[in-house]
This record gives C-alpha cells, sequence and structure tokens, in this order.
C-alpha cells in the first residue's frame, strides 16, 4: 500500500531523481534517495512543510535537489528505476535512510550532526541525516 499518493508521472520524476542522485550507488543507494524524498513529502515538518508532493519536493526552492539542474534528470526512466520507485512509494525503507530528511556527500567524513539533524549512517559516499521523532513524527 502507497505511503503517499503519486500517479505514473510522479512515480517515473522520483525514478528519475533517484537515478541522478545516486546511480553510481547502485540500486540500494537509489533506493535511499527515494527514502528521503518519500519522507519528505510524509513529513509536512522542519524545512519540508507543506511539500504535499513528489514535483513539490523534487523542485522545492531552496531545499531541493542538485539534480534538477543536470540534463540527465531529464532523460527518461527505466523500467527498473521505475520498479524501485514503486518499491518506495509503498513503504520499503532502506537504513540509514529509513527516517532520513536529508544527504549528502562529504569530502571526508560524515559529520555526526549536519545543521542540527542526528547522522544515521553512511552509504558509500553519502551520508543520511534524521530529525527527532519529536521534530518530525510523520517520517517514524
Amino acid at each position: 500500500m502507497a505511503v503517499i499518493k503519486a500517479n505514473s508521472e510522479q512515480i517515473k520524476m522520483l525514478a528519475r531523481l533517484m537515478r541522478a542522485e545516486a546511480e553510481g550507488e547502485g540500486n540500494l543507494g537509489m533506493m535511499m534517495v527515494g527514502n528521503v524524498g518519500v519522507n519528505r513529502v510524509r513529513g509536512n515538518c522542519l524545512d519540508f512543510k507543506n511539500i504535499r508532493s513528489i514535483p513539490d519536493m523534487v523542485y522545492q526552492k531552496p531545499g531541493g535537489f542538485e539534480a534538477t539542474t543536470k540534463s540527465y534528470f531529464y532523460q527518461s526512466a527505466r523500467e527498473s528505476e521505475i520498479a524501485l520507485a514503486k518499491r518506495i512509494i509503498n513503504g520499503e525503507r532502506q537504513h540509514p535512510a529509513s527516517n532520513a530528511l536529508w544527504f549528502f556527500r562529504p569530502a571526508g567524513n560524515c559529520p555526526s550532526t549536519w545543521y542540527d539533524q542526528r547522522n544515521t549512517g553512511r552509504f558509500k559516499k553519502h551520508c543520511f541525516f534524521a530529525p527527532t521523532s519529536a521534530d518530525c513524527p510523520s517520517v517514524y
């Protein structure tokens, strides 16, 4: 059962975002990017108040994704990426992105916090950061 509403075009948009942000980190890395995106839609908290759809989340300004500024994001999603996006929309979560609202790729080690959000872990080159359940109960 879907944890957010999404039509076929929005699912493809999430798939394109996942690929553009983390293709080099494989299916698991792309799914973690999807977790962050879906959490932002579900959250309605902190920097993501009134983000109610995948397009709202993808194109949020400020705070959206760098991938939207690159042509690779605008290429068609592949069936394999669409299948991954569907899994995320249906509620599959991957640690350390399970409850995360942010991720970034540092030059070195992951900091323990980022903008007062705790580090939940690293996957390959990306560090993930989550709010507390008190700050954002909808992502828990």
